[in-house]
């Protein structure tokens, strides 16, 4: 399993930042190998990429989420990947958001990549752009501010310190 992160301050107030992130068929519009994402509920996303040259789909499922906090994810079909992205406020107009993600490369294109780092240049990236964009935008797209509790974490969250296992999704 091939793991990646990253992090950026966004210029903008954390609820704002916040709103962006959860309108997930937005994402093409800064992720530069994601395709096309289709929201099909609450918790459930179906994502089309190219990954090393190799166009992927996928489902994931949302296992927790925390308006203002963090999302956590896990892949239930397809191309493996789980991951969490936190928001701290820095400042009243500052947010920091943090990016992990764990995923299996497939195919010889894919772990060569891998092996010279091209995940890690793209999430460092796409979170470059994700600041570009709200802050040039000025406000959200849209918002979700309902919340996922994850069942197999104590109390129905995970640590609280933003760090995530396997386990934990």
């Amino acid at each position: 399993m091939a793991r990646a992160a990253s992090e950026i301050v966004v210029e903008a107030p954390l609820q704002q930042v916040y709103n962006q992130w959860t309108q997930f068929e937005e994402f093409p519009q800064f992720m530069s190998n994601v395709e096309h994402v289709k929201q099909l509920d609450d918790r459930r996303l179906h994502w089309k990429a190219k990954i090393g040259g190799q166009e992927v789909e996928w489902d994931a499922e949302i296992a927790e989420q925390v308006p203002d906090d963090k999302i956590v994810w896990k892949s239930v079909g397809g191309a493996m990947n789980y991951g969490l992205v936190r928001f701290d406020p820095v400042g009243a107009n500052q947010t920091q958001v943090h990016v992990e993600l764990s995923y299996e490369p497939e195919g010889v294109l894919q772990k060569a990549g891998d092996a010279l780092g091209m995940v890690d240049r793209n999430v460092e990236e796409d979170l470059k752009n994700f600041k570009q964009f709200i802050e040039e935008r000025g406000a959200a797209t849209g918002g979700w501010r309902g919340e996922i509790e994850n069942p197999k974490a104590p109390g129905g969250h995970t640590d609280g310190q933003g760090s995530m296992d396997v386990k934990d999704v």
